[in-house]
C-alpha cells in the first residue's frame, strides 16, 4: 500500500478571522508574481493556493525570453540556471526544417529555459514567501464575503476552505486579486465569463524519455494532422527539459469547424508516432500518461476589474492567441495588478482599480485583437496549409514572424499591430478566395 502523507500535519489550524491588505486566490505564475510584488512594496498580502506544492500542471514547461525577463527581474536568475536552458525554435512542416535563435532585444534575453511547472510554481511561491508574503497552501476560496454569486459587488474578501482540516475563515482584505487558472471558479462566482467571438485554445500533454532531452532548441510542428493526413489548425511541440525527458504535446484551435470532435488523446498518439524517430518516442519511453485543458486567450474573460477586485493571468484570458504562451502573461499581468493595487490602498480610492482596464488595453490590446484575427483565419485548414507551407520556404519570414508571434518585436520596429496586420494581410493574400 503505497505511503499517504497526511498534509494537515504541515500546518496547524488556521484562525477562524484573518484581515490582511490584499488576498490573493491562486499560487500559479499570475497570483505567486502578484504575491511577490505586493510583499517588496510593503504590503501585508496573502495568498492562498487549493494544492500543495510542489503539484503537476499541464503546461509545455517552456519559458520564453518574456517569461525569463520576469523571474529574472523577481531575482531568480541563479536559480533558473539550474535548469535547462535553450537557445531557440526549431520549426518543422512539410518535410522542411528552420532553424531561429532567440532575435536580439534590449529589453529581453536572447534564450529561454524549460522548467516543469511542478518545479517552477514552487520556486517563485517560496520566493514570494521570501519577500514576505503570506501562503496558505490546501487553502480554497469557495465564495465573496460581500457579494452574491455572479453580482460583480464588492468581495471584501472571501471564504477560504482549509482542505486539509476543513475548516474555513473569513480573510478580509482592501483588494483581491483572482488568479486562480484557466477554470477559475472563483471568477465566475464574481460573473466573470469568457467573450466565445475570442478563439479557444485546448491542449494534451505528456513526458516521455529522450536522448536528446539536452537539445538546444525546443522544436514545432507546424503541419499537425489528423488520422486522415490533413492539416490541423495548430502545432505539435518537443520541448527538451535536459534531465532526460521531453515534453512532448500538441494545441488546437476553436477556430476549427469541428474542434469538438477532435479526440485530443488520438492526436497526440498519431503525433507521437509520426515525431522525428531521433527523438524516440513511443509507448516504451512515455514516463506519464497525457493530460490537457482548455485554454482562454486574447483576454476573452473578463470584465477584469471589479469594485474590489482585478483578476489576472489565465483566470482573465490573458494567454497569447498567436502562440498559446500563458505564464510570460501571467507573471507580467500578475506584476500589473500587484502595481495597480497597491497604488489603490495607497491613495485610498479604490477608483484607482479602473487603471488596470486601461493598462491592460494599452499593453496588448490591439495585439491579441490582430492575434484573434489571424487564429480565426487559422480555422480553415486549406488556408493554413497553405500559409505554413509557403513560410517555411523563408528563413526571414519565419524569423519575422517568430518576432511577432512570440511578441519580441524591438524598439527599432514598427509597432507590433501595425507589423502583425501587415503579416496578416500579406500571407492571407497568398491564398485563393475559396480557402476562406
Amino acid at each position: 500500500m503505497p505511503n499517504v502523507i497526511d498534509q494537515s500535519a504541515s500546518h496547524p489550524p488556521r484562525p477562524s478571522a484573518y484581515s490582511c491588505d490584499v488576498l490573493v486566490v491562486g499560487g500559479g505564475p499570475s497570483g505567486s508574481a502578484s504575491a511577490y510584488w505586493l510583499a517588496k512594496a510593503g504590503l501585508n498580502v496573502l495568498c492562498v493556493e487549493k494544492k500543495h506544492f510542489p503539484r503537476e500542471k499541464t503546461c509545455g514547461d517552456g519559458l520564453t525570453p518574456r517569461s525569463v525577463r520576469q523571474l529574472y527581474e523577481m531575482g531568480l536568475k541563479d536559480r533558473l540556471g539550474e535548469h535547462h536552458r535553450y537557445e531557440g525554435l526549431r520549426a518543422v512542416a512539410f518535410g522542411r526544417e528552420l532553424t531561429m535563435p532567440w532575435p536580439e532585444h534590449a529589453d529581453y534575453p536572447s534564450h529561454g529555459f524549460v522548467v516543469t511547472r511542478h518545479d517552477l510554481d514552487e520556486l517563485v511561491s517560496t520566493h514570494a514567501e521570501g519577500a514576505g508574503a503570506i501562503v496558505w497552501q490546501g487553502a480554497e476560496a469557495i465564495s465573496p464575503i460581500g457579494s452574491e454569486a455572479g453580482s460583480g459587488g464588492m468581495t471584501e474578501g472571501a471564504v477560504i476552505k482549509d482542505n486539509d482540516h476543513c475548516t474555513t475563515s473569513e480573510v478580509r482584505a482592501k483588494v483581491t486579486i483572482v488568479a486562480d487558472g484557466a477554470n477559475s471558479r472563483f471568477g465566475r462566482s464574481l460573473g466573470a465569463s469568457r467573450d466565445r467571438s475570442i478563439p479557444l485554445g485546448m491542449a494534451i500533454r505528456g513526458y516521455f524519455a529522450s536522448p536528446r532531452h539536452a537539445d538546444n532548441y525546443i522544436e514545432s510542428h507546424l503541419d499537425l494532422r489528423d488520422k486522415e493526413g490533413k492539416v490541423m489548425p495548430g502545432y505539435g511541440w518537443i520541448f527538451p527539459l535536459g534531465d532526460g525527458r521531453v515534453n512532448v504535446g500538441i494545441g488546437l484551435l476553436s477556430t476549427y469547424d469541428h474542434w469538438k470532435q477532435v479526440n485530443t488523446t488520438k492526436m497526440m498518439k498519431s503525433f507521437v508516432d509520426f515525431a522525428p524517430a531521433s527523438w524516440c518516442l513511443d509507448e516504451s519511453t512515455a514516463l506519464s500518461a497525457p493530460t490537457g485543458g482548455r485554454l482562454p486567450m486574447g483576454l476573452s474573460v473578463g470584465p477584469h476589474v471589479g469594485p474590489d477586485y482585478l483578476i489576472v493571468g489565465d483566470a482573465g484570458g490573458s494567454i497569447n492567441p498567436f502562440n498559446g504562451e500563458g505564464i510570460a502573461y501571467g507573471y507580467e499581468t500578475g506584476r500589473l495588478a500587484a502595481r495597480i493595487a497597491s497604488e489603490t490602498i495607497a491613495d485610498g480610492d479604490l477608483r484607482h482599480l479602473l487603471q488596470f482596464d486601461r493598462e491592460l488595453d494599452l499593453a496588448y490590446g490591439l495585439y491579441y485583437k490582430v492575434a484573434s484575427r489571424f487564429m480565426t483565419l487559422m480555422g480553415h485548414p486549406e488556408l493554413m496549409r497553405r500559409l505554413v507551407s509557403t513560410g517555411m520556404h523563408s528563413q526571414s519570414v519565419m524569423e519575422w514572424l517568430l518576432r511577432i508571434m512570440s511578441n519580441l518585436l524591438r524598439e527599432d520596429e514598427r509597432g507590433p499591430a501595425e507589423l502583425a496586420y501587415r503579416a496578416l494581410a500579406t500571407l492571407t493574400n497568398l491564398v485563393p478566395n475559396r480557402a476562406g
